[in-house]
């Protein structure tokens, strides 16, 4: 078996970039994520930019029962970390992660007491921030910027696809350029930067989004997340899969596994991967069967897929960039 290449020091013997390793070297252990409902609204939803929202989109299905916009942000913390305490009993530091629905849309005096008020819970030591690429400006950012320098901060930013014709496809309400520019924006701060995608969209092969590997390799990203397509309850796509079926192809188990390990190795080694796959509970989804699975058990079989394989993230972005170089 070919040993994984010691100058990638940072996969500390896995063989990707994980979220886990990346914050045992930011705060020396482990670090676990709050998510909280701050009541923020979307310019897709309210009419600023649409009223339909992003076909997919079905905020509830990643909300775990604690987080709610009717309790306070404290009392969604100490609930949330009291949640996590009883699963992950090696965790003592805590991010809050303000995750439902696009939470940089407010005034910037609203952001800094919304943000603040997480952030004065003894345990939170930083704020993840998740957000649409379209409502990001250079107030927001320097305000950013101020806390960080006493907290940890990121920026997650749902992008979805590289291709504009999936994102209107989706009714996404941005291009892909609007999350280039924010991304770059964002960098120039110094503000680490997450960003989003889904496999398996309408009207994406998969040489398509093995494509958009080097694409998203060329972007100053921290971290990104990965879902496999999720077809939830009440959505706009729901209502197009259950009529027309055949306009869709989602992944079954055993296809995602190695599509994910293929993008993987076409993919930088210094962008961090948060997730590969989503998971919900199976009460919202309309799709395949084995969406239903928790994230560790499909993370342990790409994992063990890739040992098989005998391959790691970034092995055939290494290998483009060297003949590249010749």
């Amino acid at each position: 078996m070919t040993p994984i290449p010691t100058n990638i020091n940072h996969f500390d013997g896995r063989r990707f970039n994980s979220y886990s390793n990346y914050f045992k070297k930011q705060f020396g252990g482990r670090v676990q994520k709050i998510s909280i409902d701050a009541g923020f609204s979307c310019p897709n939803r309210d009419g600023r930019i649409s009223t339909g929202g992003c076909t997919f989109c079905s905020n509830e299905a990643f909300n775990p029962s604690y987080c709610r916009p009717e309790k306070s942000i404290r009392q969604q913390i100490e609930e949330g970390i009291e949640f996590h305490r009883r699963r992950y009993r090696r965790a003592n530091k805590y991010l809050a992660y303000f995750q439902p629905f696009s939470n940089t849309y407010k005034p910037i005096e609203e952001l800094k007491n919304i943000y603040e008020q997480a952030l004065e819970v003894p345990e939170i030591v930083g704020i993840v921030i998740g957000t649409r690429p379209d409502i990001v400006d250079n107030g927001i950012l320097q305000l950013l910027n101020e806390i960080q320098e006493t907290h940890y901060v990121m920026l997650e930013y749902g992008v979805e696809s590289v291709f504009d014709e999936t994102l209107r496809r989706v009714n996404r309400g941005h291009d892909f350029a609007t999350a280039e520019k924010a991304i770059q924006l964002t960098a120039h701060y110094g503000i680490p930067c997450g960003a989003h995608f889904i496999f398996g969209l309408p009207s994406e092969n998969k040489e398509m989004m093995l494509r958009a590997a080097e694409v998203i390799s060329r972007l100053p990203l921290t971290t990104v997340k990965f879902h496999q397509l999720q077809i939830f309850k009440g959505t706009k796509m729901a209502e197009e899969y259950i009529q027309h079926p055949e306009h869709f192809h989602l992944f079954d188990l055993e296809e995602y596994i190695d599509f994910v390990i293929d993008f993987a190795e076409r993919l930088s080694p210094d962008i961090v991967i948060e997730r590969f796959a989503g998971e919900v509970p199976p009460r919202f989804l309309v799709s395949e069967p084995w969406m239903k699975l928790r994230y560790d058990e499909v993370l342990a079989k790409i994992e063990k897929r890739m040992e098989e394989r005998d391959t790691w993230q970034g092995k055939k972005y290494r290998q483009q960039n060297t003949s590249l170089q010749k």
